[in-house]
């Protein structure tokens, strides 16, 4: 069908990610306060324009090692966000990625790349530019599916850590109490989980056995 050349639009891409960790035993998310206008000093997620010759995937991953300095993040697409009127400087559609940063790991990026960086908790967010509390609120959706039927939490997780860690990571994803027992019950009957011949002395606890997933791969379940 032909169109006429009045009825075809400039259309621009962009790519935002979304970078979780946990700091406070809440779900944080990293952004970038705005230098520019519009929403000049407001925080908007850090991303930008994708490089010449550069794939979807290969454009997240730089931005993700540009924030961390880290090239092993779980990093998935998310949505793409392509309202005529969600920029008032022109048509942009703009591709979302959500990153996991491990929690023992946050201390090390991005402040010290970009001073421009914050860790806000999601459940705490002030005003953000565009659309990009939507954004967030899409990954944090997802996040909250996907701990129910794969293995993703261990993205939040150091490499080692105690049953308890484990449980507190999907209380905070999930923004509810679990009971301990069902839990550990679940999470045994999955098999996703590989005992060590470690220990960690917490204060003045009994000293309590280290785990580890047992494939960094992606793993679905009922």
């Amino acid at each position: 069908m032909n169109r006429d050349r009045n009825e075809l639009h400039q259309v621009g891409v962009t790519l935002r990610v979304i970078l979780f960790t946990i700091e406070d035993d809440q779900l944080s998310v990293v952004v970038t306060k705005r230098t520019i206008e519009p929403f000049k000093g407001s925080y908007n997620l850090p991303g930008g324009f994708i490089h010449n010759n550069e794939s979807l995937e290969q454009a997240a991953s730089r931005i993700v090692q540009e924030l961390t300095g880290d090239t092993h993040l779980y990093t998935e697409q998310l949505y793409t966000f392509g309202d005529p009127d969600r920029d008032t400087n022109g048509w942009w559609i703009t591709v979302a990625y959500f990153a996991l940063l491990p929690q023992d790991m946050h201390t090390h990026a991005p402040f010290r790349i970009n001073p421009s960086c914050a860790l806000l908790p999601v459940e705490k967010l002030p005003t953000l530019a565009f659309d990009h509390a939507t954004m967030i609120e899409y990954a944090v959706n997802r996040l909250k599916a996907k701990v129910q039927y794969t293995n993703i939490a261990q993205g939040l997780l150091p490499e080692k850590f105690r049953l308890t860690s484990l449980q507190k990571t999907y209380e905070i994803i999930l923004n509810k109490p679990l009971d301990k027992r069902n839990f550990r019950k679940k999470m045994s009957s999955l098999g996703l989980l590989q005992a060590l011949n470690e220990k960690e002395i917490s204060g003045r606890h009994r000293p309590a056995t280290l785990y580890k997933f047992k494939t960094k791969e992606q793993v679905f379940f009922d």
